[in-house]
């Protein structure tokens, strides 16, 4: 609901703030006051195109401002995704139009973009009029209403998920289709890379096991040279470790004699003598496996050459060889099972177009139906709204193939006079004449319509008595249980207000200026009575008093 719209600076509007509550709000005031510049404010600010001549004389820009709040929980979700939050049911829209064409748009502070601006202006309100911020006009909204109309949300569920199967099986089935036709064209050099990297049968981390040997194959004079003087140091002489450890015991033994408390070190000696003997067992046993064989070395190089050359067409390192040997065994092993993937697939798919097709049919089935009774309950309402000769139909072309929305469009059509052909909604003849009958559309489609806030302008346009009553006993209709605001010259609409707003205007500065204020009471009767014509005429008041106590 917009609980409040703040103008500054359009055309005569120089500051002016509307008040706004739930149910039906009205706009009244003298002809020029500025009535309609509101509204065009307030499609400003949801997202309509801006045009620079309107901004006031000598001003620098133009700023809208608005707060919507009690937002119904259903469109949270749909907001957010336009990348805005919504903050405790509430949000606080600002849009500046600079003199030079430049337009800006905020959102609870945060900068957006005038496009998302629209975006979000199609969810929070409908105006309706000279506006394109009507969501009637537009065939997603008017698909999307008669669905709400005929109940058809699981129906509309099942056509989505049946296309997106058959969408996902028609990918996959081409995706195999051209893997398929792909390894075909590359058959033979797979199955030469397979052949070659099968052939030198490379094992995981060969290459750096090889080059290891290698090492001390190319110098085990050295390698030999090292270990014994290790044992030479270990166990060789009577200056080597296991000799200076056992003389230390010897030694220990001796001093425990004399002193008891050292007979710790014995298992201390013992630790280190078990050591030096396990390590001089190791490297004796190194010792004798060093290999002087220039023929094993010449074996080892010839194997590293075979790796290298595997590693340098097929991967960096033996890992990646097999990998490379693994994903052309992958494809090959497609031409093996490819054509029965695909058969399966086929059959899966057949399953699924016939599915789609299936649920196709009863959405379309509950379209129809629900087109009859549509149209009939809006040409009940057109002849009380001065569209005596006024009929709704609702087109449903077949769409060259089923989508996600199924296997029609729709398209609300109208015809104003007898013996003239339906025409889109947005090709009706005049303001008057298309809101009227977007009022009929809201009264039939209210319980199933989430916009919180409409707006009619224009909607009086050559009607009057009780036409008039008509159209005010509607809007008062709609306006149960969501917010309305109207801008009118009818005293008949004016009556059924919940909120009467009054435009007037004056001069500020040599410059015509325009104001809004909330009227009530003796106030509210005079304006009235001067919509009906004479303020000051008692019988005019007595009149406005019978409409106001008519419409609370």
């Amino acid at each position: 609901m917009l609980s409040e719209l703040r103008v500054r600076d359009l055309a005569t509007v120089a500051d002016v703030t509307l008040v706004l509550g739930p149910g039906l709000n009205v706009l009244t005031g003298e002809t020029g006051a500025g009535k309609s510049l509101l509204v065009d404010a307030l499609a400003l600010l949801l997202g309509e195109r801006a045009d620079t001549q309107a901004l006031r004389p000598g001003a620098a820009k133009a700023v809208i401002e608005g707060v919507v709040e009690e937002i119904d929980p259903r469109l949270t979700a749909r907001i957010e995704s336009l990348g805005l939050d919504v903050e405790d049911g509430r949000l606080v829209i600002r849009r500046e139009v600079a003199a030079e064409g430049r337009s800006r748009a905020w959102v609870n502070g945060s900068p957006t973009t005038v496009k998302v601006l629209a975006q979000l202006g199609a969810l929070l309100a409908d105006l309706h009029g000279q506006h394109e911020t009507q969501s009637l006009l537009h065939a997603q909204a008017q698909r999307d209403m008669l669905d709400a109309f005929a109940g058809a949300g699981g129906e509309r569920v099942a056509v989505v998920d049946a296309h997106e199967t058959l969408h996902a099986l028609e990918a996959e089935y081409l995706t195999l289709s051209d893997r398929r036709d792909e390894v075909r064209r590359r058959a033979d050099y797979l199955r030469h890379v397979a052949q070659e990297i099968s052939q030198a049968d490379p094992q995981p981390e060969e290459d750096a096991a090889l080059d290891r040997e290698a090492a001390l194959l190319g110098e085990a004079d050295v390698v030999e040279a090292l270990t014994q003087s290790i044992l030479q140091e270990l166990d060789r002489g009577d200056g080597a470790a296991l000799h200076a450890v056992g003389a230390a015991e010897r030694a220990v033994d001796r001093l425990e004699k004399l002193d008891p408390t050292v007979a710790g070190w014995r298992e201390l000696l013992d630790s280190a003598y078990a050591n030096l003997s396990e390590l001089t067992r190791v490297v004796e046993q190194y010792a004798n496996d060093i290999e002087h064989s220039p023929e094993r070395l010449a074996e080892v190089e010839t194997r590293r050459d075979v790796l290298g050359r595997l590693k340098q067409k097929y991967g960096t390192t033996v890992e990646a060889v097999l990998e490379t040997l693994a994903g052309a065994m992958d494809e090959l092993n497609v031409l093996d099972t490819a054509d029965l993937d695909l058969e399966v697939l086929e059959a899966k798919r057949i399953a699924a177009a016939a599915a789609l097709d299936a649920a196709c049919d009863r959405l379309s089935a509950k379209r129809g139906i629900a087109v009859g009774r549509l149209t009939r309950a809006v040409d009940k309402l057109l002849p009380a709204l001065g569209l005596a000769g006024g009929r709704v139909t609702v087109e449903l072309p077949a769409l060259p193939q089923a989508g996600l929305t199924g296997r029609e469009s729709v398209a609300f059509q109208v015809r104003l006079n007898q013996g003239m052909d339906p025409r889109p909604l947005g090709r009706v003849a005049s303001g008057g004449e298309l809101s009227r009958i977007m009022l009929a559309l809201k009264v039939v489609l209210a319980r199933h319509d989430r916009i919180q806030t409409l707006v009619f302008d224009e909607i009086d346009q050559g009607i009057g008595g009780e036409v008039g009553v008509r159209v005010g006993e509607a809007l008062a209709r709609v306006a149960q249980g969501r917010q309305v605001l109207v801008i009118t010259h009818l005293p008949q609409i004016a009556g059924k207000a919940d909120r009467h707003l009054v435009v007037a205007k004056g001069s500020s500065g040599g410059m015509a200026t325009s104001d809004v204020s909330v009227i009530h009471g003796e106030d509210r009767v005079l304006e009235v009575a001067r919509m009906l014509g004479d303020a000051e005429s008692a019988a005019a008041r007595r009149h406005a008093k019978e409409l106001l106590m008519a419409g609370g």
